[in-house]
């Protein structure tokens, strides 16, 4: 019997170990191929993603620089706070996680969704902030369920604290977190998402300078993205400190003057263009706009109609009323159209064309020459003044003084108001300067507006016979990494050339507004210190003859100014009040402006670099 079969032939069994052969060769090379993909193509790939899944790198967010006043007292610091991220990439079940968060604290889910998409695209593994600010209650609740809660991160970190709450917000301002459009700014550049930046005021200025280094944390990580254990530190470096111009006394006298009317107030040394004070109401509180607001919250604070959020008194732009008479009055004077001894009789209005321009005291007041005008704020001696002198004459004193544009103070979105030329009436409203509308503007009405800063600006120049100095809100700059500081210079912006005996005559008369009988600013008379004042009243809407501004609704009546310096002998202040509709300047706007000039000149003392 044969011991082989056919398909025992060794010629076959050899072909198909060739086969054989043939098949392992293949699939070596296809592994080798594959590792050489896997460790040489995509090996640095692969490595990060298997190092970022064991070590992470935390950034630990720097303490802000303090801000203090003029004299060394502390307006803003930094308080500890839990805040909540979340580590996107280590979570399974986003919204299990959500869902598991919100039965332990209050969460915004839909804001927590926008949060969530705005930072897909940036980093791996950054954490997205979705809370700030927790209370002990909420951290225990998280700490105690940290198991059941992967992709989760607590730090303590500082937060920022305005210790007196709403008082000199607008000038303070307040952070919050880095949106994606700032991410992309020049401004911004190198800034870590989730960092929290100055949004508004000197906090935004500033911002480079007191927001201080990054730290970082390298730390190594379990299957869920726990710390298991810390490998490095690097210390952040916190911000460096800001002493402002402002005196903090000043700043309470002006708040509590100005109380819960609308409006503001800036108080500023005539000698440098140091800000000494500046109110806006209504205010905000800036420790709540520094924690996250939801969408609600702050589309309610924005769609608010009392405006909070605008700074009055950069950005407020008001017809100067009879504040502009100190305008018409230096233009009257250098152009020579009036002089000081030349009498104009004023019987309560002025035929010009077709209409009578009205003063705004029935029946007039008679013979003016330019002191008495100033002093009882005679409407139908400007409008003559003004006939004379001509729109654009009016606009170049204007601008001599700083009207029409901005003071260049460091507060972003200031505005610049208007003063009226043919040239600009045409470009804006297509139309031909009418003689008539030279008369409005003779007396701070028709097209001209200013903001309560430059106003301030003016008088502090007048009170200076036209040396003019640049509003600023910096005192000093200090090094927190040597202790060195940097203090800011006054810059002077040069003076406005007119006589000395125009400035003379003009500070007279301003004094007489305030100590004369006659005078529409008696309310301001200090028997502490001689104040020199301008009122101004400025119609918010127009109105037929005869009627009443105080027999409109409020927001029709009338917008009441003061503007003042003292001591009339030797300058020390000048203030500006703006009352939206309170009414006339002399009743209403003329005693905050006394009280916060006699509470700044009965505390003038040691100012901060004489204490350090």
């Amino acid at each position: 019997m044969d011991l082989y079969t056919s398909s025992d032939n060794p010629q076959e069994i050899q072909g198909r170990l060739g086969y054989l052969m043939i098949g392992i060769v293949v699939i070596f090379l296809s592994l080798l191929l594959r590792a050489w993909y896997l460790q040489i193509t995509k090996g640095s790939y692969y490595k990060e993603q298997s190092e970022s899944n064991r070590i992470r790198v935390v950034y630990i967010q720097p303490p802000r620089g303090l801000i203090f006043d003029r004299r060394g007292e502390l307006l803003a610091n930094n308080s500890p706070s839990f805040n909540l991220y979340l580590v996107l990439e280590d979570i399974a079940d986003k919204n299990a996680l959500l869902d598991r968060l919100a039965g332990l604290i209050q969460l915004d889910r839909d804001e927590l969704e926008r949060k969530i998409r705005s930072r897909k695209n940036f980093v791996p593994y950054m954490p997205v902030r979705i809370k700030e600010g927790l209370s002990l209650k909420e951290v225990g609740m998280i700490e105690s369920h940290r198991l059941d809660l992967a992709g989760t991160l607590l730090a303590p970190e500082p937060q920022r604290n305005y210790l007196y709450g709403p008082l000199a917000a607008h000038l303070l301002g307040y952070v919050g977190e880095i949106s994606p459009a700032q991410l992309q700014t020049p401004e911004n550049s190198g800034v870590l998402p989730g960092t929290s930046v100055g949004q508004n005021g000197i906090e935004k200025t500033y911002d480079a300078h007191i927001r201080g280094r990054v730290g970082q944390k390298i730390i190594e990580v379990d299957a869920v993205g726990h710390e298991m254990k810390v490998l490095r530190v690097q210390e952040p470096a916190s911000g460096n400190d800001l002493y402002l111009t402002i005196d903090l006394k000043v700043q309470k006298a002006a708040e509590e003057a100005l109380g819960k009317d609308a409006g503001t107030i800036v108080a500023i040394d005539p000698r440098n263009g140091e800000i000494l004070a500046m109110v806006s109401r209504p205010a905000f509180d800036p420790n709540q706009l520094s924690q996250s607001l939801s969408s609600a919250e702050w589309e309610a604070l924005s769609s608010d109609p009392g405006h909070p959020l605008t700074n009055r008194a950069t950005q407020g732009q008001y017809p100067p009323g009879s504040t502009f008479k100190l305008v018409v009055s230096s233009a009257a004077l250098e152009t020579k159209e009036v002089t000081p001894e030349e009498e104009i009789n004023c019987t309560g209005g002025m035929l010009f064309g077709r209409r009578i321009y009205k003063d705004w005291k029935r029946g007039g007041h008679g013979l003016m020459d330019l002191h008495s005008a100033i002093v009882q704020s005679c409407d139908v001696f400007f409008y003559e003044v003004g006939r004379r002198v001509g729109i654009e004459r009016l606009a170049d004193f204007a601008f001599r003084y700083g009207l029409g544009r901005p003071t260049g103070i460091e507060l972003t979105s200031e505005k610049s108001g208007n003063i009226p030329t043919p040239q600009w009436k045409n470009r804006a409203k297509g139309e031909p300067w009418y003689p008539g509308e030279t008369l409005s503007v003779s007396i701070g009405q028709g097209f001209v507006t200013v903001t309560p800063v430059q106003m301030a600006s003016l008088m502090a120049t007048v009170a200076m016979a036209g040396d003019r100095y640049q509003p600023h809100l910096i005192k000093a700059i200090r090094d927190r990494a040597t202790g060195r500081l940097f203090e800011f210079p006054p810059v002077r912006i040069g003076k406005v050339q007119m006589a000395g005996e125009t400035f003379n005559l003009i500070r007279q008369a301003l004094s007489g507004v305030v100590s004369e009988p006659h005078g529409t600013g008696s309310a301001a008379r200090s028997k502490m210190v001689s104040i020199g004042g301008k009122t101004g009243t400025a119609q918010v809407v127009g109105i037929q003859p005869g009627v009443e501004t105080k027999s409109l609704p409020k927001e029709f009546q009338d917008h009441a100014w003061f503007i003042a310096f003292a001591p009339v002998e030797n300058p020390q202040i000048a203030v500006a009040v703006l009352i939206e509709n309170g009414g006339h300047g002399g009743e209403t706007a003329a005693p905050p402006a006394k009280r916060v000039i006699e509470e700044y000149l009965k505390n003038v003392g040691p100012e901060i670099h004489q204490q350090l």
